[in-house]
């Protein structure tokens, strides 16, 4: 079952993409875009990945963030980001502590979640239902900005 909406984002730090760390109070008063995915480089999570790749411009400018997550290590995350050129960082989680603190454990992957964390760090809203291919544009739907 999915964090509830109004409930603290929990703390986290992580290595990304490029192996920096990061952790969410690095991004104190923007909106982020938490989204947990099961696995890079499969059809789903491509599609998903590259509809926020897409939508850079829609995202621009409004103070928000967008970070994908799942239990792949960063030379993974490096050739999924390489092939599709995405334009955001990936989160490594290979120890799945992210995946258990918000609740998204598919039992060895994540489950397709996404939580936006507003900027004071409580959950905004969450989608478990997620369009794989026009995920982003939901998204900014949600939140009344597109």
């Amino acid at each position: 079952m999915p964090l509830a909406v109004g409930t603290d984002a929990p703390a986290f730090t992580v290595k990304d993409t490029n192996g920096n760390t990061v952790s969410l109070s690095d991004f104190a008063g923007k909106t982020v875009v938490l989204y947990f995915y099961p696995k890079d480089d499969t059809p789903g999570c491509t599609k998903q990945a590259c509809s926020f790749r897409d939508a850079k411009d829609d995202y621009q400018g409004k103070d928000i963030v967008v970070l994908g997550v799942s239990a792949d290590d960063e030379a993974s995350h490096q050739a999924f980001t390489q092939k599709y050129n995405l334009n955001f960082p990936l989160l490594a989680d290979t120890d799945h502590s992210l995946i258990k603190a918000y609740d998204v454990d598919g039992g060895g992957y994540a489950k397709r979640v996404t939580y936006v964390i507003d900027a004071q760090g409580k959950i905004a809203h969450v989608d478990a239902s997620v369009n794989t291919a026009t995920h982003a544009g939901d998204v900014l739907a949600a939140l009344g900005l597109n």
